[in-house]
């Protein structure tokens, strides 16, 4: 008899125990879900082919390993699900180190960062060329937004929350 009991103890601590995992694994799967969701970020090369094949608005977005305002985009603006909807839906996303000294080849030239050696802070020529302003010293973040032709529609240079970001990514 107390064989019988101690078999039906075991049973039933077993099922609990399977009922509580399989709880846990359920939460843990829809944390881990919600946080799966991330913008496409690409490449210049691969924006490249990507225009070529499909016209769509871009999304650049030019950042520094030292940039505050970067990295807290990076945590903020850029985890945000509905900044990551928009983007993914309706842009290009790239996302590139504007102190990069990566060769980069794009419309048929090759970009460099010329800077290398030369200054503390050195920017790259793409970085420059779309994000920079006349007679204002180059900054960061700077966020550029192109439509389909590859015209520049809007320029920012200043951390973005996520509403905000929402807004410029509605309006646009």
């Amino acid at each position: 008899m107390a064989n019988i009991i101690n078999i039906k103890s075991k049973t039933y601590f077993k099922k609990r125990l399977l009922s509580i995992m399989a709880i846990v694994f359920l939460c843990f799967s829809n944390v881990t879900q919600g946080q799966s969701q991330k913008i496409n970020w690409i490449s210049f090369e691969q924006l490249d082919d990507s225009l070529s094949i499909k016209p769509k608005k871009v999304f650049i977005t030019f950042y520094a390993d030292w940039c505050v305002y970067c990295k807290k985009m990076d945590r903020t603006g850029f985890q945000d699900s509905e900044v990551i909807s928009l983007i993914n839906e309706s842009y290009y996303a790239v996302k590139m180190d504007a102190e990069s000294t990566e060769e980069i080849a794009f419309e048929g030239k090759i970009f460099k960062n010329l800077e290398v050696g030369k200054k503390r802070r050195p920017n790259h020529q793409l970085a420059l060329l779309l994000a920079s302003r006349k007679n204002v010293p180059f900054t960061l973040p700077a966020t550029i937004i192109l439509d389909e032709n590859f015209n520049v529609t809007s320029r920012y240079f200043e951390y973005l929350s996520p509403q905000k970001l929402q807004e410029i990514l509605r309006e646009e």
